[in-house]
């Protein structure tokens, strides 16, 4: 068994940016060689989140409205006292999506389906520089 860290950085242009990472998962996945084992995609930061959908314009708005709709942008929450960076909402909906996922590979390639991406999604109330960390484990 072998365990090979990797990681990426992605620029985000903003709350609801729905970013698609999948490509360079694929990427890290083929330059380990490995063939059989499973991949944890984990995003380091607690206003951004690891999804999985397709990867589509309708699909990325109905994602968007979605978080709208469950944990509005616009409503007073408890947490924008602490610092007073209106951020209240990004800390919620990532804790509701979560911030990592795991999936298996075999053959060297992941086991995702025909239209099932891997998203990153950005929460924050700002452009940000992510750091997602990859770890795959396999032979």
């Amino acid at each position: 068994m072998k365990i090979v860290n990797e990681r990426i950085c992605v620029q985000t242009r903003g709350p609801g940016d729905l970013v698609n990472i999948t490509e360079e998962i694929a990427a890290h996945l083929e330059a380990t060689k490995l063939k059989t084992g499973n991949v944890v995609i984990f995003h380091i930061g607690s206003t951004a989140a690891i999804t999985t959908f397709e990867y589509e314009p309708g699909m990325i708005q109905d994602m968007q409205e979605l978080y709208e709709q469950i944990v509005p942008c616009n409503k007073h929450y408890h947490h924008d006292e602490t610092w007073g960076d209106a951020n209240g909402f990004s800390h919620l909906r990532a804790a509701l999506q979560g911030p990592s996922l795991t999936i298996p590979f075999l053959n060297g390639e992941l086991v995702l389906g025909t239209w099932q991406q891997v998203v990153l999604a950005e929460f924050d109330n700002k452009p940000r520089k992510r750091r997602v960390a990859i770890q795959f484990i396999g032979e």
